[in-house]
């Protein structure tokens, strides 16, 4: 099994097979074998399969040490965000190229007991991203093709004053779940890429935000984020041969 997919329940419905328990040394995970696009995939609710964990207490190294164990090589999430840079509104879809922590709690790597730095020049894997955006833009889909993620502790969201600093830092989007998420694939040599659906502007940005309004948005998204990765996924190559994530 070459692909895995971590996201949220909308995506769930997409990939019809068995429910499996993969046990991992950071606990069980549940995970979805099935077929999509006629491709064997693994897929996993982040937040759990009842959505039981918030983003702080999500188990990111068994979620994806469970995928490595399944011989996953390629991983497509999605991540609900608020948007921050302006023309980017609730409903959008951006595939982010970098990324900006500032979690604070996680646990960021499987190497405790020895010293392993991992390159993130290139934290998303660009053959995966341009596959994506490929795909989006083949289907007439508009996507942005490019920006800053900045992930946040959760669970509550972001204040006014932090999403000016991190706008002047750079960031185009803000999520709660993103990270470590991307450092663990990379450092099991996994390609990951994500698509980020935009479903709110940024605290300061309207008057309030609210889970409700999140997640209508995100459910009003999930056709067409499973659309492309159908595509995605009927059009991953065997061989990895334009990144450097393997190596």
């Amino acid at each position: 099994m070459r692909i895995g997919i971590i996201g949220g329940s909308g995506l769930e419905n997409a990939v019809e097979g068995e429910k499996i328990i993969v046990n991992t040394p950071y606990g069980e995970v549940y995970v979805k074998i099935g077929i999509m696009a006629n491709e064997r995939v693994a897929f996993i609710p982040r937040h759990g399969e009842k959505h039981e964990n918030p983003p702080h207490k999500v188990n990111y190294r068994g979620n994806l040490w469970a995928l490595k164990t399944l011989g996953v090589e390629r991983v497509i999430a999605t991540n609900a965000v608020g948007g921050i840079r302006n023309g980017l509104n609730p409903g959008d879809l951006l595939i982010p190229h970098d990324f900006i922590d500032f979690t604070k709690g996680r646990t960021y790597t499987f190497y405790d007991q020895k010293a392993i730095h991992i390159d993130l020049t290139t934290p998303y894997c660009p053959e995966l991203r341009k596959l994506i955006i490929d795909v989006a833009e083949e289907m007439n889909i508009k996507v942005w093709d490019s920006g800053v993620y900045v992930c946040t502790e959760g669970p509550r969201f972001e204040t006014p004053s932090e999403i000016r600093m991190f706008r002047l830092l750079g960031a185009d989007v803000v999520g709660m779940t993103g990270v470590p998420e991307v450092i663990l694939a990379r450092e099991l040599k996994m390609c990951y890429a994500t698509i980020c659906v935009i479903t709110n502007y940024a605290a300061g940005m309207q008057k309030r935000i609210s889970q409700e309004e999140v997640d209508e948005i995100m459910k009003g998204r999930m056709k067409t984020v499973i659309e492309i990765i159908n595509g995605v996924v009927q059009r991953i190559p065997i061989e990895r041969k334009n990144c450097m994530c393997g190596l």
